[in-house]
């Protein structure tokens, strides 16, 4: 009996710029925080991770939040088998560009691909320093309950939260993330048929 081939899914990562989304994909990979700021136009990470006893190849694409990058970012999208839709829990702001800007953008170019809503930077939520800023516009970070309702208004897969800076979340989140990305099973064990070009071919398509 020949081994058979590891599966390879391509991950894309998409959210405001300085959200977190750089930190939380070099905490999965290297297992390192980094401290500075680097804003990113394109950065691809290779790893793998396991699933019920098999591995599975994951290539995660970093994408830039900023406006500037608007057309280049689109590049990215082409063969996408998940998509991970990220905001600040300290920025309300990002939550609404969530149904504003990046769903919108997702459902365009990713038609059928399943999303993953995550709420990044669990971890200052309750920051003394970081509420008593955001009331000075009349804002709180964002609850749980919000990040949860505007999962359910973009038909996302799940809505996760996690912090990159403590390590809270992020496994169970490439484990959510990587099973979405998979081809489901049905009774028989075989993998089950989709519906429509785009959820047969299981990625993203380029207009």
């Amino acid at each position: 009996m020949q081994m058979s081939e590891i599966p390879r899914r391509k991950i894309v990562i998409v959210g405001d710029g300085a959200c977190g989304k750089t930190c939380l994909l070099i905490v999965f990979v290297r297992n390192e925080f980094p401290e500075a700021y680097v804003p990113t136009v394109f950065e691809n990470h290779t790893t793998s991770i396991n699933i019920d006893g098999r591995n599975v190849e994951l290539t995660l694409w970093d994408t830039a939040g900023q406006e500037d990058f608007d057309r280049l970012r689109t590049l990215s999208y082409p063969d996408t088998n998940s998509v991970l839709v990220t905001f600040a829990i300290d920025n309300p702001d990002s939550l609404e560009n969530v149904q504003e800007k990046w769903y919108p953008e997702v459902a365009q170019y990713c038609p059928g691909v399943p999303i993953i809503l995550i709420g990044l930077k669990k971890d200052l939520r309750n920051d003394p320093a970081v509420i008593a800023d955001l009331a000075k516009s009349g804002l709180t970070p964002v609850s749980q309950h919000q990040g949860a309702d505007m999962a359910r208004r973009i038909g996302a897969v799940t809505y996760m939260e996690c912090s990159a800076r403590n390590r809270e979340g992020i496994q169970e989140l490439f484990q959510a993330v990587t099973r979405a990305s998979l081809p489901k099973q049905n009774a028989a064990g075989a993998p089950a048929q989709a519906s429509g070009a785009a959820a047969a071919e299981g990625c993203c398509t380029l207009f």
